[in-house]
């Protein structure tokens, strides 16, 4: 019998203001639990997390405001966009994340969206704590730093 090939894309959707808004402390990799149609969506790289976040609900960890366009091919059983979706962790993770959700200023965000090796969602999630004001000011004067300095090195 064949073996089937594994069709590997290079999706890859980023939440680019998190590391500016949020201090990173603990980064984990969630799968998350799909449709048909929300699985072809994201294929075809109409998904948007910039506003997401991570709630509990009772002893689970969902993602929220994860937007996913509705598949342009679906008839009337596709997908609703925002509505809430399951993320796959063992026991261990979610309990060290609740843990630390305790703790006050403390949220979770979702980072990077890609597809496995073998075809399936996942989502880079991360535990984080709000930046203040001065620490953006602070995050900014370091890019421009480097920025300049990448600039001498390549004249």
């Amino acid at each position: 019998m064949a073996q089937p090939t594994k069709q590997v894309t290079q999706l890859n959707i980023k939440n680019r203001k998190a590391s500016f808004e949020y201090q990173l402390l603990m980064q984990l990799t969630a799968g998350i639990m799909l449709t048909g149609t929300e699985i072809k969506s994201i294929r075809a790289g109409k998904a948007n997390i910039a506003d997401a976040y991570c709630t509990f609900v009772k002893e689970e960890l969902y993602v929220r405001n994860l937007h996913i366009q509705e598949y342009e091919m679906g008839n009337m059983f596709n997908h609703e966009p925002k509505r809430d979706r399951k993320l796959l962790l063992n026991k261990t993770e979610l309990s060290k994340l609740r843990g630390k959700m305790k703790d006050k200023g403390f949220t979770i965000i979702p980072l990077q969206m890609f597809l496995s090796e073998s075809g399936f969602a996942k989502l880079d999630i991360a535990l984080a704590r709000g930046k203040k004001l001065y620490d953006k000011r602070e995050s900014l004067k370091d890019k421009d730093v480097k920025r300049n300095l990448a600039r001498q090195d390549a004249e």
